[in-house]
């Protein structure tokens, strides 16, 4: 293409519609997918803690559960059609709704979001991985630790700890950027590995007493006064807390669902989610209701019940299982990191950059600009409730799914120029006025604004669960009253 073509055209082929023999995903491909967004250290967290530790009945967690992932089934179908059906990431499809330059700018949103969570989940994977260097050098030499070499701090990490975080974002840097196909093979063989893992554990508690393990089991279970009325409110919670978690990944879900074969391997694999979350909930609960059992023999152990997986494997007295759990949470951590951090942020970096990037160019960015973040995560980041602003930029994410999906369904009508889709020309009908779309941009603004204000208005912070879909909602209903004919 001639330069002169080139300045008109935002043609990258990272970012064209996929070859039809590239759309080799089924809906086993998505139910790996969908348990790779589950098995992560957070998930398996959340799913023991509102089963044990807030005194809910089970019903209701299960039923919350259920209503949450039903909704993240409803609204991935809605994303994932568009992208399923042209070929396109996300990222390309937000020009249709907001403008060519609108896309570019708010579409640099979910960049920053997902590099700045790729940081912070590298160094969480590096801490991990630096627990393996450890029980290996103690188990060669105890002595060893005490070297000074080992108790030097930098920025809060010693030797270990710069090791580790080195090797972790090479790691993932070079994994990461290989190509589709190939993650394709890293999230079948994660969401695979880790639930064989899971099997695992759970027969080694199980079998360690078969009766006293499943009796645990079943005392945690709390299935009194279901129907009670005051059972509404924690329902509400249960399904909101659990669809907040899932939210993030939703907005990007074309990112994958391009390489979907046809829209009925879609919904199928969309609702896999279901029996993941059914899976993963029997397996978190059973081994953590039977470590507790087990742990609470020792009046040490009474003070409370351990939910999260590092506090549990430092309780364990078989440095076999021990190795075994740490190598199983760093190919879940990785496998996350991919699917709701890299990859979104390499197609919103490219977008960006179209005419100068490619997978590879924009993965060694991320992987630069999230070491930089991990590093400091520790001493710095952390510290000044970073956390705190990446909720808010993500409180973007609502607003723009509800605007493309009003735009997409009850606007075009389903209807995409894939020519146009990529010109600069300023007579392209997604170049509306000078490459901004004025009502769609508004409509996420204001979106924004109500999806803000459950994060930092006190008196609102109990709707802060739902504020994705607060801002979708709004931000959808005001784009269709201003665009509609």
């Amino acid at each position: 293409m001639s330069p002169q073509n080139l300045k008109k055209n935002l043609t990258n082929w990272d970012l064209v519609s996929v070859n039809p023999n590239d759309k080799n995903w089924d809906w086993k491909t998505l139910f790996c997918y969908w348990g790779v967004n589950i098995q992560s250290i957070i998930g398996f967290s959340l799913i023991a803690s509102l089963y044990l530790i807030y005194n809910l009945n089970t019903f209701v967690v299960f039923f919350g559960t259920i209503i949450a992932s039903l909704l993240v089934y409803f609204l991935s179908n809605l994303i994932g059609k568009p992208s399923q059906k042209n070929g396109l990431p996300f990222i390309v499809l937000l020009r249709s709704s907001l403008g060519i330059k609108g896309a570019k700018y708010f579409g640099l949103i979910r960049f920053f979001v997902g590099v700045f969570l790729f940081g912070i989940q590298t160094y969480f994977l590096s801490k991990v991985l630096s627990y393996l260097i450890r029980i290996g050098i103690f188990s060669f030499d105890p002595a060893l630790l005490d070297q000074q070499i080992f108790l030097t701090f930098f920025l809060g990490m010693n030797l270990i700890d710069w090791f580790s975080i080195l090797v972790s974002i090479i790691f993932q840097g070079f994994l990461f950027t290989t190509g589709m196909n190939f993650n394709k093979k890293i999230i079948i063989f994660s969401a695979t590995a880790v639930y064989i893992g899971m099997l695992f554990f759970f027969l080694s508690v199980l079998l360690n007493d078969v009766k006293f393990t499943s009796k645990a089991f079943l005392n945690s279970l709390n299935f009194s006064n279901f129907l009670d009325k005051n059972n509404i409110n924690p329902l509400i919670t249960v399904t909101g807390t659990m669809f907040a978690y899932f939210s993030i990944v939703i907005l990007s879900f074309g990112d994958f669902s391009r390489y979907v074969k046809d829209s009925s391997q879609l919904q199928k694999g969309n609702f896999s989610l279901i029996s993941n979350l059914i899976i993963f909930s029997f397996f978190a609960l059973f081994i953590v209701s039977g470590m507790d059992a087990f742990l609470k023999q020792d009046p040490e152990n009474l003070t409370r019940i351990l939910t999260n997986p590092t506090d549990i494997i430092g309780k364990l007295e078989n440095l076999f299982l021990i190795i075994l759990a740490l190598i199983f949470i760093i190919i879940a951590s990785a496998s996350t990191n991919l699917i709701t951090n890299f990859i979104p942020s390499q197609y919103a970096l490219i977008n960006f950059f179209p005419f100068s990037l490619s997978v590879k160019s924009a993965g060694l960015i991320i992987t630069i600009i999230g070491f930089i973040v991990g590093i400091f995560w520790l001493t710095f980041l952390s510290q000044v409730g970073a956390l705190s602003f990446i909720d808010t930029f993500g409180a973007f994410f609502g607003p723009l799914f509800g605007v493309m999906i009003s735009d997409f369904y009850f606007i075009q009508k389903g209807k995409l120029d894939n020519k146009d889709i990529y010109s600069l020309e300023s007579n392209g009908i997604y170049y509306y006025s000078g490459g901004w779309h004025i009502k769609a941009i508004y409509s996420v603004i204001l979106g924004f604004i109500f999806s803000a204000s459950t994060i930092w208005n006190t008196n609102l912070m109990f709707l802060q669960s739902f504020s994705w879909i607060i801002g979708a909602f709004v931000a959808a209903l005001t784009y269709y009253l201003l665009a509609k004919e």
